[in-house]
């Protein structure tokens, strides 16, 4: 009896339970709309932003098409390349900036530029750089306008972007995205790779043609020259990289005035054995940074007082995650600026600054 009179009362609480869920009534429509419309109100001011951003970066992209022979058995065929580019001014000419894979070694007379409006214009000097494989392009036309550039030592993974560019020949396709990672290297990127690295990483969708286009910030400005992806399928996989526009930027204003690139140089050299273990003895969580072994005399590390077993933990912006790294956040570094860097020296961290001068000056 005792077993049947607890189940009986059991069903007889389930069955109130349920009972008085039944009669809850259902929401007043009239005030859920009112939330809804108030929400919405919300999104659609961010939603407008957005858009006068994508208005306000268009007139600065360019679509860009170029045709070159082919090689080997195939050299009575043509290939053609499609990609986007991004204008600026340096001292009173307009230029287009972009990757050199766009470009394909085409003749200047195979290159065609194609502005926002539709017009197209000529190239008048070509100029590329292989080792990072940026491009520029000198242009001559009314009406240019130059694009907003950011500053890219200063972006962070999670910031919201957009990639602007022309996807399967596409001019002017917009993609959003954040900034997934920063710092990326030792990537497998084309036939012949390319020899310095330091990427933001974005799930901006990137295809093949987007090439050369900007990454840009929620501000507008350009903080990146989409270059590449890493893909599967040949398409869109949500892994795109883009080279840091101080760094492209850097590179086309030593290609405009010198028609070569000169790179930074600092002036240490790194413990390369550098692990967990000796980090843990002096005082640092994590084997991050790289460890100073030597310095050039009369090198700018000299010059700001950089010492033996210094462990250099940023650099321009950038977490130094060890020797490697640095080399190639040096390596694309201006020459022309104050660079910031921080140290870890006897447990304490240590800001510092430093402006770099050419490696051929130390070669000789």
């Amino acid at each position: 009896m005792r077993n049947s009179l607890s189940l009986c009362l059991v069903l007889v609480f389930v069955g109130v339970g349920y009972s008085q869920d039944r009669t809850i009534e259902p929401p007043d429509r009239a005030s859920l709309r009112e939330e809804i419309l108030a929400e919405a109100d919300l999104l659609q001011r961010e939603l407008n932003h957005l858009k006068r951003v994508v208005r306000y970066v268009r007139p600065s992209i360019v679509h860009i098409e170029s045709t070159t022979a082919g090689n080997g058995f195939a050299s009575s065929k043509e290939v053609e390349e499609a990609g986007a580019g991004i204008i600026f001014k340096h001292n009173d000419g307009f230029f287009v900036l972009t990757n050199r894979h766009v470009i394909n070694q085409a003749p200047i007379e195979r290159i065609r530029i194609y502005l926002e409006d539709g017009r197209l214009i000529k190239a008048k000097r070509v100029l590329t750089d292989r080792d990072t494989d940026v491009a520029v392009v000198e242009v001559d036309a009314d009406r240019l306008v130059p694009a907003e550039v950011g500053d890219s030592s200063q972006v962070e993974v999670g910031e919201k972007v957009f990639a602007v560019g022309s996807p399967f020949g596409l001019s002017q396709t917009v993609t959003y995205g954040i900034i997934s990672a920063v710092g990326r290297r030792n990537l497998q990127l084309g036939r012949q790779g390319l020899k310095l690295q330091n990427f933001f990483q974005t799930d901006a969708a990137i295809n093949p043609g987007n090439s050369g286009g900007p990454l840009i910030n929620l501000r507008g400005e350009v903080i990146g020259l989409n270059t590449a992806i890493a893909s599967n399928s040949g398409g869109n996989d949500g892994i795109g990289f883009a080279i840091p526009i101080h760094a492209a930027l850097g590179v086309a204003e030593q290609l405009i005035e010198n028609g070569q690139v000169a790179r930074a140089f600092f002036g240490v050299r790194m413990d390369a054995d550098f692990n967990a273990a000796q980090a843990a003895k002096i005082g640092l969580f994590r084997a991050r940074g790289a460890m100073v072994s030597g310095i050039t005399p009369g090198s700018p590390a000299e010059s700001a007082k950089i010492e033996i077993g210094d462990v250099i933990t940023r650099f321009y912006g950038q977490e130094v995650e060890d020797d490697l790294q640095l080399i190639n956040i040096v390596s694309l570094c201006p020459l022309d600026e104050e660079i910031r860097f921080q140290i870890y020296r006897e447990g304490k961290f240590i800001q510092k600054t430093v402006r770099l001068t050419t490696r051929s000056s130390f070669e000789n």
